[in-house]
């Protein structure tokens, strides 16, 4: 089985038991954070990989990462995919559930890229146009990018809306490269 097909079964998995026992809101917390941490340290998300160190040791080392910290549903998950060997898709299988509860729950993320932090009306007016383009309710991604210029992009699922001022200047210079005019002899 590939490692996409692997790590989506057990979010399943995950998400159908989370549900029954009626703590999904929990879960989703859990992996958010399990997914951060391997995310921000390379170093864990290698040991989680190695054929080298020991199940055991594994399971006491993400313990101590996780001690307290998770729900006992998903602390119970985690150590059961690291017994059977899946330990490596741990990551994957975070990332799947965060999106499976996300479509479960009817949640569209939404990208902000705009040049600059902006103020709460902007945030607000992209907001309204992000809820007309998605079904369901909206999560905020915003992100700093200095090369826009000023204004915004956002990005809803294969939708963008380009409001930035690097936008409008490429949108220029594809116009007036276009441009018809014939000077007269």
């Amino acid at each position: 089985m590939t490692g996409i097909r692997i790590s989506s079964r057990y979010a399943k998995s995950l998400l159908n038991l989370s549900f029954e026992r009626n703590c999904m809101d929990a879960a989703y917390a859990d992996m958010q954070l399990v997914f951060q941490v391997i995310n921000d340290n390379r170093e864990f998300e290698v040991l989680l990989n190695s054929p080298v160190v020991k199940t055991d040791k594994k399971v006491k080392i993400i313990e101590a990462i996780f001690q307290g910290k998770l729900d006992p549903l998903t602390h119970g998950f985690i150590k059961l995919l690291t017994e059977k060997g899946r330990e490596g898709y741990l990551k994957e299988v975070a990332q799947s559930f965060i999106h499976q509860v996300k479509a479960h729950k009817n949640i569209t993320e939404v990208e902000l890229i705009s040049a600059g932090v902006l103020d709460e009306v902007t945030r607000n007016k992209a907001l309204d146009a992000a809820r007309m383009l998605a079904k369901g309710e909206v999560a905020l991604i915003e992100k700093i990018d200095a090369d826009i210029i000023g204004g915004f992009i956002l990005r809803v699922a294969d939708k963008q809306i380009d409001a930035s001022v690097s936008g409008r200047i490429r949108q220029l210079r594809r116009d007036f490269s276009e441009n018809p005019y014939i000077p007269e002899i």
